[in-house]
């Protein structure tokens, strides 16, 4: 069966990414629009509605005007934006997040893609609250560093432009505290409070790594960096595209150094665990440009459709 697929918003860099997937399946017609007539709502929703899948990779004001132009109750939206990702009635599209998410992403018509921090923060926080070993309530802090892919096409080309020397250097930001992922990874994480969350631009096209500090002191009763590698190791026993990598793991480090660009032109997920006694690093590692934007819609896209999961991931 050949399924049609649209890219609503395809010149940016997750739906260009998009296409280069779509285009290797011969099981998916892609739709596209002309150029000339991308502003068009009439031919916008046409597609839309023609489309058995939609990938809206737009702001979030228009991917919401766009998914209000579908009336076809066949065509499903998958919404890489912002706009629906604590949404009632939107399945969140990481499907590795529960046992039961797949049948919620196979059942649903609205897919919200998950962020890239996002992404990376609730597969290490999530499994810990599950099994009770963090506290819902305990105060969580969280660093990211990215590649600079993950600005899209105007930070890319200001990096790529060159000249400018505070771009050789790390980058904070969002320090408003209040980066627009942090309410999903509030919601999906099961976290009682918002976390503090700082990430960083580094100069490198793309890659990135979530870290989470933890006192073992204020974990459940009795919790071991051991205990903390068995949870990961147990929830993601099967996952295609999670590695659980051993604990403090020495072959992962290059000369001491953490490698943020390891899992780059990957669908995969790094989970590692370094600790002593007393504290744990928790870091998960991933293609903020595959498994943390356009990878993550595609495999959504699959596991909607009922095909093999990794299709056109490998």
């Amino acid at each position: 069966m050949k399924y049609r697929a649209f890219v609503d918003g395809q010149e940016g860099t997750t739906g260009l990414r998009i296409h280069e997937y779509l285009a290797q399946r011969d099981d998916i017609e892609v739709l596209r629009i002309d150029p000339e007539r991308r502003k068009d709502p009439a031919e916008r929703a046409r597609l839309l509605n023609d489309a058995d899948v939609a990938f809206l990779c737009l702001p979030d004001a228009a991917a919401r005007e766009a998914a209000s132009m579908v009336e076809n109750p066949r065509t499903c939206l998958v919404d890489a934006s912002t706009a629906h990702r604590i949404a009632p009635g939107w399945a969140f599209g990481l499907p590795e997040l529960t046992r039961e998410q797949r049948a919620r992403i196979r059942a649903s018509k609205r897919i919200a893609n998950p962020g890239c921090h996002a992404s990376a923060f609730i597969l290490l926080l999530r499994p810990l609250v599950d099994a009770g070993v963090v506290p819902a309530g305990m105060p969580v802090s969280a660093t990211s560093i990215t590649g600079y892919s993950g600005g899209g096409k105007k930070m890319i080309e200001q990096y790529e432009a060159g000249g400018d020397a505070r771009l050789s250097s790390p980058r904070p930001y969002a320090l408003t505290l209040a980066h627009k992922h942090i309410p999903e990874m509030t919601t999906h994480a099961r976290l009682a409070s918002p976390p503090i969350f700082m990430p960083i631009v580094g100069p490198f096209y793309k890659g990135l790594a979530v870290s989470v500090p933890v006192e073992l002191s204020q974990l459940a009763a009795g919790t071991t960096a051991e205990r903390l590698q068995a949870v990961y190791a147990e929830r993601y026993a099967g996952e295609r595209f999670i590695r659980v990598l051993p604990l403090s793991d020495s072959a992962s480090l290059d000369n001491g150094f953490f490698d943020v660009q390891a899992a780059n032109d990957t669908n995969r997920v790094d989970i590692c665990v370094y600790a002593n006694k007393t504290q744990a690093i928790l870091i998960a590692r991933l293609d903020n440009l595959g498994k943390g934007a356009s990878g993550a819609a595609v495999q959504s896209m699959n596991v909607h459709l009922g095909v093999d999961e990794a299709r056109g991931l490998a």
